[in-house]
């Protein structure tokens, strides 16, 4: 899988020694949660974890070169049902995705390290993420932290509409796409598609309303597509993973710096 992360911050191309002599107290490990499922007709299956290994890593070529923040291998898969019915889709059970994590978690506990931050860039793994993120910290005594690729970046330009319901192969997606790895986006396979209208204001809503409905991909859009990607350019994409880049690198240095929760 293609990678952004620099070789100096990745855990894996640690030997034993070196992960023994880490200042375990400070040390920051991060677990990037991608997916391998649809993307409408014009975005590789691949989509989730190439923009995880792309954000984290222009994240982490942001850092001091002291500090030790390292980056461990990207779960490629993930709860990704909600596109069951497209071929390609590739979905762990929430029961398997939080038992790797937690396996994962008590391997990094068990190697003395207290910091654990999930980063995550696959909508179908967020809430699992959270609970997880709690779980590990009650069970291991690990302070963790959670999340999203695009680190709360205000991302100019993108309309309102997709701004709220863009959120599956839509114009952010695919202008990162086209910034990194432009060879992977055919342009001329476009749909569009949006799960709700932001002037219908309804009470029922698909995502952070008062009232969410459950929904799957195939019984609101027969492309998979949730949003318009027709607006995307490279260009947009690139000021966007700076952005979002920029944001998560502030975010890992806050996290790499905490040391106590408790306010009196």
């Amino acid at each position: 899988m293609k990678t952004w992360i620099p070789d100096t911050r990745k855990f894996a191309y640690l030997n034993w020694k070196q992960v023994e002599a880490l200042p375990k107290d400070k040390t920051l490990l991060v677990l990037p949660t991608g997916a391998i499922e649809q993307h409408g007709h014009h975005l590789p299956l691949a989509t989730d974890t190439l923009t995880s290994n792309l954000l984290l890593g222009r994240a982490l070529q942001l850092l001091p070169d002291d500090v030790h923040i390292y980056a461990l291998e990207t779960i490629c898969y993930g709860k990704s049902n909600e596109h069951i019915g497209f071929p390609g889709t590739m979905t762990l059970s929430a029961a398997t995705y939080m038992a790797v994590l937690r396996d994962i978690g008590a391997s990094v506990a068990a190697a003395g390290i207290k910091k654990l931050l999930l980063f995550n860039t696959h909508g179908g793994n967020s809430a699992l993420n959270d609970v997880m993120a709690r779980d590990l910290r009650a069970e291991f005594g690990l302070r963790t932290f959670h999340m999203s690729g695009g680190a709360g970046a205000k991302l100019e330009g993108v309309a309102p509409q997709e701004g709220k319901y863009g959120f599956h192969a839509g114009e952010v997606e695919t202008a990162w796409l086209l910034a990194a790895t432009p060879e992977l986006v055919d342009t001329s396979a476009y749909t569009v598609n949006y799960i709700a209208r932001i002037e219908d204001n309804n009470v029922l809503s698909p995502e952070n309303g008062a009232v969410n409905f459950a929904w799957l991909t195939r019984d609101i859009s027969p492309s998979g597509v949730l949003g318009d990607p027709r607006p995307a350019t490279a260009e947009n994409g690139e000021r966007w993973i700076a952005a979002c880049a920029e944001k998560a690198a502030a975010a890992l240095m806050a996290a790499y710096a905490y040391e106590n929760h408790y306010m009196p």
